[in-house]
């Protein structure tokens, strides 16, 4: 276990603040549609500030901590792009002004990093306290590998959630987006725009991404901190990143099958953890800097794929894929005619 120092963590904490602070003043103080170029500059400073802040693990917390930083965001950047599939069927399906859109991305984000927080906490505790943890986590993670190849082709039904449930049963909502509002009143009564919905509807989507993502780069480090500042740091550059690959996503034909082998591959890992500190220590287990080559040789692999394919078959689009069949919307009795 990696020892982080008191400060360590006030500092990244304070960081984490700052620079969400930085973007709710940017995207909040002027709605307007975010372009190509904004996209790239945001994007481009979030990564600067990961890897700066991953030299600096590196530098002044030791070499391990650094290595098991780096191995962990690449972990949680590569399974952040399947959240941003979801995001733009989200996005589609509610028809978000794109004027609104990255305000309603900022506040769904840190709605899923408090989320997060709690359940890297909770990690941590049960790590610490059952000794089969690892084993728990390695086939939760093989598990969503293989429902991940199942359902590849699949698009999650994010109206169908229970928590976007229980939020319309809670106060009535109204199609007008009252100039980006979350709540208005209309005919004397309170109601919610359809972006209070979009907000809720990305941070449950990203909290069910997270049971699989936090056991995973509990896979490349035991550090509770190295998981929060891996976690915070990917999820900073979503808003930015969202925007700059939003036309590219659907050439990732293979992104489904890539994500499951690199789950695959970590909840193998966890399981020969396991089995080396409980069972023998004559039992291999995966030392991070490997966990690290193979995690990146997958995402070019995946990539490299996906394009190659497009290019011989440019009418087949990429799916975020599901862990479990989702019911096709034309089935479902819409709300009209109930």
């Amino acid at each position: 276990m990696v020892d982080i120092p008191a400060w360590a963590w006030v500092a990244t904490i304070g960081l984490v603040l700052a620079l969400f602070v930085l973007d709710f003043v940017v995207a909040v103080r002027k709605p307007h549609a975010v372009h190509f170029r904004e996209a790239t500059f945001w994007s481009v400073f979030y990564i600067a500030v990961a890897l700066l802040f991953g030299l600096a693990v590196w530098m002044l917390v030791g070499h391990q901590a650094g290595t098991e930083y780096f191995a962990g965001y690449i972990v949680e950047k590569s399974l952040s792009v399947d959240n941003l599939f979801v995001f733009v069927i989200i996005m589609a399906r509610f028809s978000v002004p794109a004027e609104y859109q990255q305000r309603v991305l900022l506040f769904g984000i840190a709605a899923a990093l408090i989320l997060r927080v709690i359940l890297i906490m909770v990690g941590a505790a049960f790590i610490n306290l059952f000794s089969f943890t690892f084993l728990i986590f390695g086939l939760i993670l093989i598990w969503t590998a293989v429902q991940l190849v199942r359902h590849r082709n699949e698009e999650p039904d994010v109206e169908d959630t229970l928590v976007v449930r229980q939020a319309r049963k809670i106060m009535p909502m109204t199609t007008d987006y009252h100039g980006g509002r979350m709540f208005a009143h209309e005919n004397g009564q309170r109601v919610m725009t359809p972006l209070l919905i979009v907000f809720v509807a990305i941070g449950s989507t990203d909290l069910l991404f997270a049971l699989d993502s936090i056991p995973a780069v509990y896979g490349v480090t035991k550090s509770a901190f190295i998981v929060f500042s891996a976690n915070a740091f990917a999820l900073l550059g979503l808003r930015a990143l969202y925007f700059l690959i939003e036309g590219l996503l659907d050439r990732l034909v293979y992104l489904s099958i890539g994500l499951s082998a690199i789950l695959a591959f970590i909840g193998a890992k966890l399981i020969l953890q396991f089995l080396h500190e409980d069972v023998s220590h004559s039992i291999p287990h995966i030392a991070t800097p490997i966990s690290l080559a193979v995690i990146i040789t997958i995402l070019i692999v995946t990539t490299v794929a996906s394009l190659m394919r497009v290019k011989e078959h440019p009418e087949e689009k990429a799916k975020p894929g599901s862990l479990r069949k989702t019911r096709k919307r034309e089935e479902e009795p819409s709300e009209s005619q109930s």
